[in-house]
């Protein structure tokens, strides 16, 4: 990934939606479930919006997905600005844990949901998606907004599992090692991307959820 970075600074905020309808907690949705946000996920979103409200960004990314779009709508109305979707940014695919809660994953399938990155990355969630495809696909989608927009400020709104997928790829270590972060409903990540330094991707701000008014 790395060897990709075009010769300029960049900072890239990376946003979670906020929390989803109070039926889908502690549930795996991915993909296949396209729920939308309770009523803090939208209060989240608004903080969100109010947190980077004199932070200057060129553009937004985002999800296609629902709760994504919600999210993200109180900035779009704040600036004026359209995000642009991007398909490859839409959250993984769970496979037959779908619609199950992380107590149903031990019973059901025997493995522990706590475990969910590495059991992704060795491609052992019943008909998920393939971890190979995942990472190609986000992949593709953060080389198009890198070398779209050398020397930004650039949004990105999308999921918690995308997010660990984007920060791994960008720092080149394995997917299970994100699981050592939390990424929390409605919070931001910043990532600055210094390609003439031996660090050429530092993490500036991780895991931080604007305060609710």
């Amino acid at each position: 990934m790395k060897s990709h970075l075009p010769g300029h600074p960049m900072q890239i905020y990376l946003i979670r939606h906020g929390q989803v309808e109070e039926g889908y907690h502690k549930v795996f949705g991915g993909s296949r479930i396209n729920m939308g946000l309770s009523p803090r996920g939208v209060k989240q979103g608004e903080a969100v919006a109010e947190w980077l409200k004199d932070t200057p960004l060129d553009v937004m990314y985002a999800s296609p997905m629902l709760r994504v779009q919600q999210t993200l709508a109180p900035m779009a109305a704040q600036r004026g600005m359209q995000p642009q979707i991007l398909p490859g940014l839409r959250e993984m695919d769970f496979g037959d844990w779908t619609g199950n809660t992380w107590d149903e994953i031990q019973s059901k399938f025997g493995m522990s949901a706590f475990d969910w990155l590495e059991i992704i990355e060795s491609n052992r969630i019943p008909n998920g998606e393939d971890v190979a495809n995942l990472k190609s696909r986000v992949q593709e989608c953060m080389l198009q907004i890198i070398h779209a927009h050398p020397n930004g400020k650039v949004a990105v709104y999308c999921h918690g599992g995308i997010i660990r997928v984007i920060l791994a790829l960008l720092l080149e270590v394995p997917l299970a090692h994100l699981a050592h972060f939390n990424i929390e409903y409605g919070s931001i990540s910043l990532v600055e991307l210094l390609p003439e330094r031996k660090h050429a991707v530092e993490i500036e701000l991780l895991n931080f959820q604007p305060p609710i008014k």
